[in-house]
């Protein structure tokens, strides 16, 4: 009942702004403020006032939003646990998938002219003598001055 009081005080203000700015031969400004100041009374009138009052105002509603949100909470913290602690599990789980496939499927296609057993190399052996191609590394420790 207060809030629909309310509301028609509001839009009684409202109306006599626009009266007086229409005296002033501002009648599109006053258009303007008649339609602003004439919405709390058509939301009285259609009931949606005494719908958000109930819907503010009572404890299960608003245990509800607490219910939500608590819900929307445990949703982002398992996220993020996952994304960052979650590693190993995933890796477990994807090595178990990797196994289901065939071998010859998950094998990437050769290049022509490439064996799987000969990888390519670049140029020059490290000095090492495994095997293994460090020249590229070589070149940047070289570039820094190391």
């Amino acid at each position: 009942m207060l809030t629909s009081t309310v509301c028609a005080a509001v839009s009684a203000a409202g109306l006599g702004i626009a009266l007086l700015t229409a005296y002033r031969k501002r009648f599109l400004a006053a258009a303007r403020i008649a339609a602003y100041s004439l919405i709390p009374i058509g939301l009285v009138m259609t009931g949606i006032v005494d719908w958000i009052t109930d819907l503010v105002f009572k404890p299960s509603v608003w245990a509800g939003f607490a219910v939500l949100a608590l819900s929307a909470v445990l949703f982002m913290v398992s996220r993020t646990v996952e994304r960052r602690g979650g590693r190993k599990e995933r890796k477990v789980a994807g090595a178990g998938r990797r196994e289901a496939v065939a071998p010859a499927a998950a094998a990437p296609p050769l290049a022509p002219g490439r064996t799987a057993d000969r990888p390519k190399s670049r140029g020059k052996k490290a000095a090492g003598g495994n095997g293994e191609d460090f020249s590229d590394i070589e070149e940047i420790l070289k570039k820094h001055g190391i």
